[in-house]
């Protein structure tokens, strides 16, 4: 008798052993998503399938409108935790002001970038387009606007509007009060933190519907758009593409290599999961708990990273607001045959590292480009321009964002001798699962400090 036999009788309610069906990485998931968005999109618009067309828009409407239903929120309780949480950091004020001041520099490196890929490649040239098929935005950015519609009327239109920077300037305020009152606010802090632990747990359900959201955004991109309509904008578009892969692949290595002195390939692997996302979701405050999670991932403490991200996916937007708004404003100008001088390529730098706040994280970056052109006085209908583009170059501008999000914490955390080596050195490219997410924005662990050096 063969012991398989002997093992079955000895044992007959033994039941057998059943293959589990292996789970598919998230990142192949997105990947499929992407290449069936791209396929059902041909389909819709070469055989004109109308109901695939209303269904694809739906699913990535659907997609985009449940991400911006925590954003509110969660910018409001994430900030406000996050300052609150700079009471367990020494030198807070430190960290807070080279967190910023990091966020400049990258900025202003990414708009030279922008600057000078558009004046070599004079992306407004030859594409056919006229200042006839530009069209006015309904809303405009200023600065008047910008300056003065940081302070909200009432604390419920913020909500109501989805206006993130109001948001953000109340958050702030509620989170610098909060620490001045000390032991008397705990009870509004124990409940924001409870708050902004339910809403991650609802909107990391939403991230898990990442790859149906890519198959209805750029399918819908492709039947809507078509690819001759990408072709007028082959130039700009690459433009954008490349200026934003230099930024990610090439500056961002140099100024961790160079500047925090760790390994960049190390970085990509640990940033992976908030960067795939960011590519799919267009929206920097919609990946946020990822961002957060996977820069703690990559050794910097949870701490100053609750502070640093949230602080950044509402203000950090090399690629939103400095590469982006430098060559659309080259675009426009040549289309509407305006001229621009030294003068003015210092105005967009400007713009740039100062404004970048008003672009809010959200999908899109009309604001900031309206902001520019306003600034440049350049006719406002060039916006109309690039609307009908503006998903397609979204993607990549918002994973650019991102990475910078995770990045600056990195450097300073490296800079002020606070990075964990050997956690960095460990960061791997896995998904980020809903348990391990759960505390991405250090809510917990209260009593544990950590300590910045007093000199650099």
């Amino acid at each position: 008798m063969s012991v398989s036999a002997s093992a079955s009788t000895a044992n007959p309610d033994a039941q057998p052993t059943r293959r589990r069906i292996p789970k598919v990485p998230f990142w192949a998931q997105i990947v499929a998503g992407l290449v069936l968005g791209v396929v059902l999109g041909w389909v819709t618009r070469t055989y004109d399938v109308q109901w695939l067309h209303t269904t694809l828009d739906q699913v990535g409407h659907i997609f985009v409108q449940l991400l911006k239903l925590a954003v509110a929120p969660l910018v409001f309780f994430a900030i406000l935790v996050s300052i609150t949480n700079l009471r367990k950091v020494n030198n807070a004020a430190r960290l807070a002001t080279r967190t910023l001041l990091w966020f400049m520099i990258t900025s202003l490196i990414a708009v030279a970038i922008g600057l000078a890929i558009g004046l070599l490649t004079n992306p407004g040239a030859g594409t056919g387009l006229t200042p006839k098929d530009g069209e006015k935005p309904e809303n405009a950015g200023s600065w008047l606007d910008f300056l003065t519609g940081i302070i909200p009327t009432d604390v419920i239109t913020p909500f109501t509007e989805l206006n993130v920077l109001q948001i953000v300037f109340m958050a702030a305020v509620a989170g610098v009060a909060a620490l001045k009152l000390g032991e008397k606010a705990q009870p509004i802090l124990t409940f924001s933190e409870s708050v902004l632990a339910l809403l991650q747990k609802a909107l990391w359900w939403v991230i898990r519907l990442a790859p149906i959201g890519t198959v209805g955004l750029i399918g819908y991109a492709i039947a809507d758009y078509g690819w001759d309509l990408i072709g007028k904008y082959a130039t700009f578009t690459a433009d954008v593409y490349i200026g934003c892969a230099l930024v990610l692949f090439g500056v961002y290595p140099l100024l961790l290599a160079t500047v925090a002195k760790v390994n960049p390939v190390q970085f990509f692997k640990g940033a992976w999961p908030a960067i795939q996302l960011a590519f799919v979701s267009r929206s920097s405050v919609g990946t946020m708990p990822v961002t957060v999670k996977v820069t703690e991932r990559l050794g910097v403490p949870k701490e100053y990273t609750s502070f640093a991200v949230p602080f950044g996916a509402t203000t950090k937007m090399d690629g939103c607001a400095a590469i982006y708004p430098a060559l659309a404003a080259i675009f426009i100008a040549q289309i509407f045959d305006v001229q621009l001088g030294i003068g003015d390529y210092l105005l967009i730098a400007f713009v740039s590292v100062i404004g970048s706040a008003a672009t809010a994280g959200l999908t899109g970056a009309t604001v900031m480009l309206t902001l520019t052109l306003s600034t440049l006085g350049l006719p406002l209908e060039g916006v109309g321009l690039l609307m009908a583009i503006d998903p397609i170059l979204d993607m990549m501008r918002t994973a650019t964002n991102v990475a910078g999000q995770a990045l600056v914490p990195v450097i300073v955390a490296a800079r002020e001798k606070i990075l964990d080596h050997d956690a960095y050195n460990a960061a791997s490219s896995s998904p980020i699962d809903e348990d391990e997410d759960e505390d991405a924005y250090g809510v917990r662990d209260a009593e544990r400090k950590v300590t910045v050096p007093a000199t650099a």
